[in-house]
């Protein structure tokens, strides 16, 4: 496959020219469609696959993501280590706009996202203790400091359903439990990276205070204005930071997929870590298992 790329990007708001001398890549995966056209191309002799996953013209709000279509084409392009960058929310004042983290940690407050691979019939479980690939985010951090950038090493981000913004309370509460870091769109994508097996590493850029720092007046209300200004002054650093060229032009083809092998059924089956994988800083590549997760529909043809 000529347009086979090893390391993939997913975008957000605003992040949207990457790739030089690229091409364009429409996929079909078993999920249906992913958000938009993957732009592949070579960065310092390695293939890079793009994919903004609010789609080019940001039609796809957060809950409406295929986050399953995105990650299950990425890995039919060959990825196997994807960098998440995306537009967050500071829970604490330490954490100031323009700062990067790279967060170690996730909590969950998203609802009705399609957000596993196994849904059935095989009954698979898999760890979750130390979601993010320790490895990808050790050179996140190196890269990122020799570049100059504010960046930090380990955080929780709280994914909220969203469109909407946290109210006052409920941004208190979060600020309360000791998180640092609240989005959008941070699950399920690391997660279902994890369940394919795929290095993912999530860059949260700092783009405002949360409105409920507690004890804290001038966190004003969120606006998207807001984000947006702030994001575009963080963009240049994290381009930086992933080693983009600017996009110029793209050629187009398309590429479908195999159909993966279906489960087997009547059985369960959980997967944890190697003990010490975290310690000896590399990446956890868990054992391929004999089948593949099964897909929820028939692949588009």
């Amino acid at each position: 496959m000529s347009a086979a790329a090893e390391i993939g990007v997913f975008g957000g708001s605003g992040f949207y020219s990457f790739l030089d001398d690229a091409e364009e890549v429409a996929v079909d995966t078993p999920y249906g469609p992913p958000s938009d056209r993957i732009v592949v191309g070579s960065v310092e002799g390695r293939r890079v696959a793009f994919l903004p996953r609010h789609g080019r013209n940001h039609h796809l709000p957060p809950h409406a993501i295929p986050y399953r279509a995105n990650l299950w084409a990425m890995r039919e392009l060959g990825v196997r280590r994807i960098i998440g960058p995306c537009a967050s929310g500071s829970l604490a004042r330490d954490v100031p706009p323009g700062a990067f983290v790279v967060c170690d940690q996730f909590v969950d407050r998203t609802s009705g996202r399609e957000h596993t691979f196994y849904d059935g019939p095989v009954t698979t479980h898999v760890s979750a203790a130390d979601p993010y690939c320790p490895d990808l985010r050790r050179i996140l951090l190196e890269t990122g400091r020799e570049q100059g950038i504010d960046i930090r090493d380990g955080g929780t981000v709280v994914v909220i359903q969203g469109p909407r913004f946290s109210t006052r309370s409920e941004s208190t509460w979060f600020s309360a439990m000791g998180w640092q870091v609240i989005n959008m769109t941070a699950y399920p994508e690391g997660w279902l990276a994890r369940e394919l097996e795929l290095c993912y590493a999530n860059v949260s850029l700092i783009t405002d205070y949360d409105v409920g720092l507690e004890g804290d007046t001038s966190a004003g209300p969120v606006s998207h204005g807001e984000v947006m200004r702030v994001f575009a002054r963080t963009t240049s650093a994290c381009a930086g930071c992933c080693s983009p060229p600017s996009r110029r032009s793209a050629r187009s083809r398309r590429t479908s997929v195999r159909r993966p092998s279906p489960g087997r059924g009547g059985s369960t089956h959980e997967r944890t870590p190697e003990p010490g994988w975290e310690s000896r800083g590399r990446c956890y590549n868990p054992p391929v298992p004999d089948r593949l997760p099964r897909p929820s529909k028939e692949p588009l043809t």
